[in-house]
């Protein structure tokens, strides 16, 4: 039985091994600390740094198929244990462009994959002086090139007020504020043999406030065609990057009709959640499936549904405490995921629910009531 290693113990690998369960199979984890969400139900946990070339080095000599379920890791020990045999998805060298946000959109500019404009800059000076010159015009979205994830490492920039406040002090790109109708995601997933399957387009829906996924909705109220051009687009995108796994491609919508890639991830992402409680295969029985390189599992959804992201409370830090839980647990279609992070904080992603109903629209209110019913707090 192959021993499936996993750079990160978060969420995604906690539910990651809870699929591998079904199936028999090993899975170790590397994180800082057997406390994180992955640490109960993995069957090693190492702590390490999967930063750390030496911590990623050594754990990778130890499983036979080493795979990510976050983007910022030691690529260098990757390319190292990829020259010794390991097999590595996704690939380092995909890795390298993805985590840097600057190298991800010339890769799509150089595959003639439809995205926004963009501009580098060195930092927030740069940018500052740019704007007074006349070259970069308000408003924008600037973006860090590197360690960005769940809102974090994104400036919106709008008024001279934003632009003397808000801008991040590092390496970036700036991008021109989107016409956008609707923003979209299609989770592909390809195995080694090249089969590459797509699940269906989702829509989310966004807090304004954390930057963050607030609703998920699937099937994306779209048309057949649009449905279509972002499935295309995600197959396209998958096979560029060459990668095994799972890529989901966050998409824009514009008020034209256009399809732009928003960003990319190349592993199991929140706007897959809900295919555990909605699709015949989940994301992560997917993504086992594409890295073992076995036939990829049927991506048809059973049953429409909305995800709702569980975030703690604004204003309370400290150990997490969940009020409203029986009253939550009593509504219809209600699937709790809840990731088992003992602390809260404002906005942190401590679960998600899948409501699953005849109709989005029905599922849609429900997961509101969840989202009011169950409060993440401290005592």
């Amino acid at each position: 039985m192959q021993k499936i290693g996993i750079l990160g113990g978060g969420q995604l690998g906690k539910m990651l091994a809870l699929a591998a369960a079904n199936r028999d199979l090993p899975i170790w984890s590397l994180d800082k600390s057997k406390d994180f969400p992955a640490g109960p139900f993995s069957t090693k946990f190492i702590e390490g740094d999967f930063k750390n070339y030496d911590d990623v080095y050594n754990f990778g000599k130890q499983v036979d198929v080493l795979t990510i379920e976050i983007e910022h890791v030691n690529t260098d020990a990757l390319l190292q244990l990829e020259k010794e045999g390991v097999k590595i998805h996704p690939s380092p060298r995909a890795l390298n462009i993805i985590k840097d946000k600057g190298l991800q959109k010339q890769f799509y500019i150089d595959n003639n994959l439809p995205t926004s404009d963009f501009t580098f800059y060195d930092g927030a000076e740069a940018i500052r002086t740019a704007v007074e010159s006349g070259d970069l015009s308000l408003p924008f979205v600037q973006k860090s090139r590197g360690g960005g994830y769940d809102g974090k490492g994104v400036a919106v920039i709008k008024t001279q007020s934003d632009l003397a406040e808000k801008l991040l002090p590092v390496p970036s790109i700036t991008e021109p504020l989107v016409d956008i109708d609707k923003e979209l995601a299609v989770v592909a997933a390809r195995n080694e043999d090249g089969e590459i399957k797509t699940f269906p387009t989702v829509e989310m829906e966004f807090n304004q406030t954390a930057n963050l996924v607030e609703f998920l909705i699937c099937p994306a109220n779209i048309s057949a065609e649009i449905e279509q051009k972002a499935t295309a687009l995600a197959v396209k995108t998958i096979a560029a990057y060459d990668l095994c796994g799972l890529l989901a491609v966050e998409l824009f919508l514009t008020k034209s009709g256009e399809i732009l890639i928003n960003e990319v991830a190349p592993r199991p992402h929140n706007s897959g959640h809900h295919t555990i409680d909605s699709c015949y295969t989940s994301q992560f029985q997917q993504h086992l499936r594409a890295i073992q390189n076995y036939p990829l599992g049927d991506t048809t959804m059973k049953t429409p549904s909305v995800m709702v992201n569980l975030l703690g409370a604004d204003g309370y830090t400290g150990d997490a405490h969940y009020a409203g839980m029986a009253e939550v647990m009593a509504l219809r279609g209600v699937n709790l995921h809840l990731y088992g992070k003992k602390t809260t904080k404002p906005f942190r992603k401590m679960g998600h629910a899948t409501v699953t109903a005849e109709s989005t629209e029905e599922a849609k209110k429900i997961a509101k009531q969840v989202q009011e019913g169950l409060v993440i707090k401290t005592v």
